[in-house]
């Protein structure tokens, strides 16, 4: 009896607390006549200035709404595990701690507009793993941390509109079709609603997926506003994102001459990818199962726009065997190319003696098995530094020996195992691949020799066209472990040795795979010499040098020459040394008038002249005056000078 009265008083109490609502809010309980129902929870009173920590745990959605509340402390809703409608907007809110929304797990729809929010703890969103529903519009927001980006992959509704956001991440965009990989869905359900609008974005290449996106018309992500528009730079503010153009944006590009090569066991292997785009892209090297590479990597940037890098690997074994992967990234996007890498090599084994059943005594002879790696083509472009393959050799484990006693007559040695015949016929056939591999390639030869480069030349009679082949050069007298090597195949019929030195003596050979050695066809060539460029380049300066010497003074004499002239030009009293041996005086001679009485002899008279006339021209034709002498049939003009 005590027992259900005791019952009923902790039932009666629960109900209370169970269905207890805070004072500052209006609490709404939506049954159904199946007996089930949801409760929601209002507060809207301007004088809260903390979220509730009383709200009835069965609460499904909570409104914090109009409120003088200005921060969500830690753990603010962590005993309400129905929540799945959390709305608290349009308040003073500028503080969100980094695990303000734990424990809701169920949680659909956040909403955090009309806030003073300036920075949002993207972290957070893990403690929402259902969360489909993000609004942050009309706050504070400067940026979207790149944190943020996998917790972003579900959601389905995201407003950061009426914001401070001046670039996005291109990650941020990464995560929808196209730009994922995946193909576009046509389906509503997997349609995303993205509010961008009311940002001051700056229009350059970290946002260049974003414009290309807002060009888009069929893609799974659908903007809330279509007339997005740039705020900077200034050529480009107020144009809208559909008619910007970037023209200083380029996606990257990934170069690798080879997706697959072949090195041997236990020798040095350079990888090398290449990779173009605007602003320059950073390379990341990994290996097939997404792992960064842990080998040396060396990254180097010649002019803007181009990046290359080089991973080392070194003294290769069976383990370094896979794929390598070069990523490049900027702000235009990303891009990949993989090289596959085989390493090829023999590894001896020597197993321990085996007895043959029913053997007294003795042991059969040590079998040998040898295991040929994958083989694959290689590009001439890879550089690939090999050394002598490494052999691992087990060493024969140690047996007792028994004594056999004279009177028992030993067995004949047991016949070899059938482990040992297959072997022998594998090393016997390649034995003789080997000498018909070393004797289809012929006629060597060398052209195109420059002071850093030469080509090779060859011809493969009875070989596949896609037989690999070996190419090992080095100079005339280096030891074998600074050979190089390249692979290539039959098929190709030359090849380009780069990096040589000029003027030196190499020597090339052709190894077929699987030749013998000392039987593979080698050439001797020499590089041309660039010292001769110098001189002819020296012989050039000498000639110009003297060509001067010899220019110089005779431009210096003409000036002198016309510096001469010009000051005598200039010398005053010349004009009047002129003027006298230019000019000079003469009078006229008139006929007299003839009378009776006159002397005959007298028959001229001079005729002076006005001052103004005396000096005249010696050169003129005519003066007036001698136009104006009289004239007889019987007389002529006379001129005494």
């Amino acid at each position: 009896m005590h027992l259900l009265l005791y019952a009923h008083v902790f039932l009666c109490c629960f109900s209370v607390a169970h269905s207890f609502c805070p004072s500052q809010c209006t609490c709404v309980y939506h049954g159904r006549s199946d007996g089930t129902g949801t409760r929601s929870v209002l507060c809207n009173d301007p004088d809260m200035s903390d979220i509730p920590v009383n709200v009835p745990v069965d609460t499904v959605k909570l409104r914090v709404e109009k409120t003088g509340v200005r921060r969500i402390p830690t753990e603010a809703f962590y005993y309400l595990n129905d929540l799945r409608y959390l709305w608290i907007t349009y308040n003073s809110i500028s503080s969100v701690d980094a695990a303000a929304f734990y424990n809701l797990k169920v949680l659909h729809e956040l909403r955090l507009d009309g806030n003073l929010i300036s920075t949002f703890p993207w972290e957070s969103l893990k403690e929402m793993p259902s969360l489909r529903t993000l609004d942050l519009h009309n706050n504070r927001l400067t940026s979207v941390a790149m944190e943020a980006i996998p917790y972003l992959v579900n959601i389905t509704y995201l407003d950061i509109s009426s914001n401070k956001l001046t670039t996005l991440s291109s990650d941020f965009v990464d995560i929808w079709p196209p730009f994922n990989g995946k193909p576009v869905s046509s389906s509503l359900s997997q349609k995303v609603v993205l509010g961008l609008q009311d940002n001051p974005w700056i229009c350059d290449c970290r946002i260049s997926k974003l414009i290309e996106l807002s060009k888009m018309s069929d893609t799974s992500v659908v903007l809330m506003d279509q007339f997005l528009s740039c705020s900077g730079p200034e050529n480009l503010a107020g144009v809208m994102f559909q008619r910007a153009e970037l023209d200083q944006c380029l996606k990257p590009s990934v170069m690798m001459s080879a997706t697959k090569i072949t090195a041997s066991l236990g020798s040095n292997v350079l990888l090398r990818c290449d990779a173009t785009g605007y602003p320059t892209p950073t390379l990341i090297w990994t290996t097939s199962d997404g792992s960064p590479v842990n080998n040396t990597v060396v990254q180097e940037s010649p002019g803007e726009g181009v990046r290359w890098s080089i991973i080392s690997l070194n003294g290769i074994s069976f383990k370094d065997d896979g794929e390598y992967s070069c990523k490049a990234k900027n702000f235009a996007g990303n891009a990949e190319a993989a090289i596959s890498l085989s390493v090829a090599g023999y590894v001896a084994t020597t197993m321990p003696p085996q007895r043959s059943n029913g053997e007294a005594g003795g042991s059969s002879p040590s079998t040998t098995s040898s295991a040929p790696a994958t083989d694959f083509s290689n590009s001439p472009s890879t550089l690939i530094t090999t050394t002598t393959p490494a052999t691992t050799t087990l060493p024969p484990v140690p047996t007792k020996k028994k004594l056999i006693p004279i009177n028992v007559q030993q067995k004949a040695p047991p016949k070899p195992s059938k482990i040992q015949q297959g072997s022998d016929r594998m090393l016997a056939a390649d034995q003789s691949k080997k000498k018909d591999a070393s004797k289809s390639v012929q006629d060597l030869e060398i052209v195109e020799e420059t002071a850093d480069s030469a080509v090779l030349l060859w011809t493969a009679d009875g070989l596949p066209s896609d037989a690999p082949l070996t190419v090992v050069y080095s100079t005339y007298d280096d030891e074998d472990d600074s050979k190089r090597t390249m692979d290539t195949d039959a098929g190709s019929g030359k090849v380009l040795l780069e990096g040589l030195t000029s003027g030196m003596r190499y020597q090339v050979c052709l190894v077929a795979k699987g030749s013998a050695a000392g039987i593979d066809p080698c050439i001797n060539f020499f590089t041309l010499d660039i010292v001769e460029d110098d001189a002819e380049n020296q012989l050039l300066m000498l000639i110009s040098g003297i060509a001067c010497a010899v220019a110089l003074p005779v431009i210096g004499l003409l000036v002198y020459k016309i510096l001469s002239l010009y000051c005598q030009g200039s010398v005053p009293g010349l004009d009047d040394e002129l003027s006298k041996d230019t000019y000079l005086k003469f009078e006229t001679l008139s006929m007299k008038q003839r009378t009776l009485n006159a002397n005959p002899s007298e028959l001229w008279a001079h005729r002076q002249t006005e001052e103004s006339q005396e000096r005249m021209l010696l050169f003129s034709r005519s003066s007036i005056d001698s136009q104006m002498t009289y004239r007889s049939d019987s007389s002529r003009s006379e001129f005494l000078c």
